[in-house]
């Protein structure tokens, strides 16, 4: 008898432990939260900001917002190119472009503005967050972000924490995506320094990976998936811009007119109907021929732009047979009209706007 009860005792007990194994494993796992914010500045913080810039948008900017939407195509958005400067300046540009989206899983491609202090480039830049910070709560991450990386390449990418917690590009995204729908999720793409070669090197395998990951779930493009490409435009003037002169037509009183019309130039090679060339062209324009790391024209998204639409420009090809097409929803800048007051709100602006000092904003709507 006694030999019998101890196996019997030890099969009774193994479930028993595996379970309170199980149950210490979830009660230690915390939760990766990307918990603040770069710009605490010029982005809104909390969800009665986002609300009262938004009324304020609505109040100061109507026209241009009404307008901005008027003609657009009402197919879905796969993606919209969108700025990331203070909401004050950018105005109705956020939310005529950010309503677009409307999946629930968003996928951004940001800049990586200071990947030179980290010796970044050549490679796309993935966080390991569970969570964002957002203004209505936490926003998840998606659970496509592994299956991403799960598909790609090793040498095409890294995962780097340091770079995505000193980058502004993602982060000004996720309020107006969060306003529109509380549920969203993001995966954050962060594109540093590279040639339009190693663009294509790795524009192709992304897209097979997201491809990958987006059919195994049966995932719409447009419904359940969508991208946003995260650019601020022109960067212009010859004060404070790190003892750079980038006042390429000067700052006399037709300067500004001068620049505006090289800006439409710029923003219409990525928009129509999208080709690797017109894409190529959007790089000759931004970015000096013999060394991709110094501008030709000061677009910030000079990486994340051409990349982000060699992506899903080649996913498009790969689902449908056709390329997108680009729709542009509008162009202004910080010294267009008057900012929108958020002072009240415990906000403001983190650069000067004049004609030393000024910065573009494009929005593209891709489909």
């Amino acid at each position: 008898m006694s030999v019998m009860k101890k196996p019997l005792l030890l099969l009774l007990f193994i479930p028993v432990m595996f379970a309170t194994l199980q149950s210490c494993k979830n009660m230690t796992h915390k939760t990766k939260i990307r918990s603040h914010l770069v710009d605490t500045v010029g982005f809104a913080q909390y969800g009665w900001q986002v609300d009262s810039i938004f009324n304020r948008i609505k109040e100061y900017q109507s026209d241009q917002l009404k307008n901005s939407t008027r003609y657009l195509s009402k197919k879905p958005a796969k993606a919209v190119l969108s700025p990331h400067d203070d909401y004050s300046y950018v105005g109705y540009l956020y939310p005529a472009t950010l309503e677009q989206i409307k999946a629930k899983t968003v996928i951004i491609f940001g800049v990586a503005h200071k990947a030179g202090k980290l010796h970044l480039e050549n490679q796309i830049i993935f966080d390991s967050y569970d969570d964002w910070k957002g203004p209505y709560g936490n926003v998840k991450v998606s659970d496509l972000r592994q299956k991403i990386i799960n598909n790609l390449p090793k040498g095409l990418y890294q995962v780097n924490d340091s770079m995505q917690a000193m980058e502004h590009s993602v982060e000004a995204m996720i309020p107006w995506l969060q306003y529109f729908n509380r549920k969203v999720r993001i995966i954050s793409i962060l594109v540093p320094y590279m040639s339009f070669d190693r663009m294509k090197t790795i524009a192709k395998p992304l897209a097979e990976a997201i491809k990958k990951a987006t059919v195994s779930e049966n995932m719409t493009w447009g419904k359940d998936f969508a991208f946003v490409l995260s650019s601020d435009a022109v960067h212009y003037g010859d004060v404070g811009w790190g003892g750079q002169n980038f006042a390429f037509f000067g700052t006399a009183c037709t300067s500004y007119t001068h620049a505006k019309e090289h800006e439409q130039e710029v923003m219409h090679t990525i928009s129509g109907y999208i080709s690797e060339g017109i894409i190529h062209k959007f790089c000759e324009l931004t970015v000096e021929d013999k060394d991709y790391k110094k501008y030709k024209w000061t677009w910030c998204g000079r990486y994340s732009v051409p990349l982000g639409l060699l992506t899903i420009n080649t996913l498009n090809e790969m689902l449908y047979g056709e390329s997108l097409r680009g729709q542009v929803i509008g162009y202004s800048t910080s010294i267009e009209r008057n900012p929108i007051p958020v002072k009240d709100l415990g906000m403001g602006v983190t650069a000067p706007a004049d004609d030393h000092h000024w910065v573009g904003y494009a929005a593209i709507k891709y489909f």
